[in-house]
């Protein structure tokens, strides 16, 4: 049976949809891997050394992915945003100082938010999504196809075509099922005004 060559139609076609899934993933992460890509990859011309360092960048940006969906934020009294990853006990702060009280007169009551953000399931269940859904709209990119599957033949694109939308549709599924307030680091949406809010009524009803 003759192989035949990547089709750029069936490519083009992916693109749209992989376009969706990337609204589910770190914004950051999605934009730094769709820029470096194409130099990455030499536009899919890959020498053996260009897919090294597209496999390399692949798998960065999947952990990056991954590991953001345990990251959070909010915005304290003191009107700062901060970041932290989320732990059993707790938000661990990495952007601000050790003692740092989060405008709170308290100790304990800045204690006591932190302890609002400490892991669940959940956030392993979207760690998994965001990893997959990641990991499916990178080799959706036409350049990733033609540097690592150049023939995919007939089921090949066939795959190709259909696996992004088949993933979107089953990571928002999920994702409507088992919702998560957290706003980590890379995603596009940040604490609004209503969360500041609603940080300052639990400060004041201490």
């Amino acid at each position: 049976m003759a192989i035949t060559k990547a089709s750029p139609k069936s490519a083009h076609k992916a693109l749209p949809l992989s376009a969706n899934l990337s609204n589910l993933l770190p914004t950051g992460t999605v934009f730094a891997f769709e820029a470096i890509i194409p130099s990455f990859s030499n536009n899919g011309r890959c020498e053996m050394a260009h897919k090294y360092i597209t496999l390399g960048a692949i798998i960065l940006c999947s952990l990056a992915c991954f590991l953001s969906s345990f990251t959070d934020s909010f915005i304290g009294s003191d009107g700062k945003l901060y970041y932290g990853i989320a732990t059993i006990s707790g938000l661990w702060v990495f952007n601000g100082e050790l003692d740092d009280d989060f405008g709170l007169d308290d100790p304990r009551e800045a204690e006591e938010i932190l302890r609002k953000y400490r892991l669940t399931p959940i956030d392993f269940l979207h760690a998994a999504c965001a990893l997959t859904l990641f990991l499916v709209m990178a080799f959706s990119s036409y350049d990733v196809q033609r540097c690592f599957f150049p023939r995919p033949g007939p089921n090949g694109n066939a795959l190709i075509t259909n696996l992004p939308l088949a993933a979107g549709i089953l990571a928002s599924g999920l994702f409507m099922l088992f919702p998560t307030k957290r706003r980590g680091v890379g995603y596009a949406d940040k604490p609004d005004r209503d969360d500041k809010k609603q940080n300052n009524k639990i400060d004041n009803s201490k």
